[in-house]
């Protein structure tokens, strides 16, 4: 993970729904950061920094530099709260990172070289079993994405995780061999509507045939 995000964050005394309220009110976000064998720290920050942090969808697994009274704490969000009504964020968790960090982690699949792939020419159908993987990393180089190439497969195959392309030091938190996504047989619609366009074809020609018998007919 080559990127890091930043956000300014006050201390605070004490926690509790009361104080929590206070700080919403006041448009900041309780916090709290935790990990590497240290105490707690209680923290607030700007909801608006919180927001557009959260609506970029990165901040569990892209590192943040939190910086308190000028010093910056490497941390990654492990639970964001949110309203259930108004889906704004209410609460989050940080946990402090090192190298030496490792975390458990939900990583987006990306399939790549789809115009390639055999079974797809063929008219066959990607169905999609997990859309990320959750790997075992270091906190400090969380992938952004891992690529599955599908140029090798053909319908009726299975892509598996042992397809993917992991990077170093990561390894799939699962027991077995899981199934990320299989391609399937053509739609039967899609067959009956080939079959048809081609009958339709076969059919102008045999038309187009006749035409010319007939005009030469008419020469004679």
């Amino acid at each position: 993970m080559a990127n890091t995000y930043q956000m300014a964050a006050q201390t605070r005394d004490r926690a509790g729904k009361g104080i929590a309220r206070a700080l919403r009110r006041e448009k900041r976000v309780p916090a709290v950061i935790y990990g590497d064998s240290k105490e707690p720290v209680l923290i607030s920050l700007s909801s608006r920094d919180v927001e557009v942090e959260y609506h970029k969808a990165h901040m569990y697994t892209m590192l943040c530099d939190i910086e308190i009274d000028g010093k910056k704490n490497s941390v990654l969000a492990r639970d964001i709260q949110v309203h259930p009504v108004t889906d704004r964020v209410i609460h989050v968790d940080f946990l402090r990172v090192s190298k030496k960090t490792k975390i458990a982690v939900a990583v987006p699949v990306h399939f790549i070289n789809q115009e390639e792939c055999k079974g797809l020419q063929k008219k066959g159908v990607l169905n999609i079993v997990r859309h990320e993987i959750e790997l075992m990393c270091s906190a400090t180089h969380i992938p952004e994405f891992i690529e599955l190439d599908m140029t090798p497969f053909v319908i009726g195959d299975s892509l598996k995780s042992s397809h993917l392309n992991l990077p170093e030091g990561a390894v799939s938190t699962a027991d077995r061999d899981i199934t990320i996504a299989n391609l399937l047989a053509p739609r039967k619609e899609e067959v009956i509507e080939d079959t048809a366009e081609e009958d339709a074809e076969g059919e102008e020609s045999e038309g187009d045939a006749d035409d010319s018998a007939d005009a030469d007919k008419d020469k004679e």
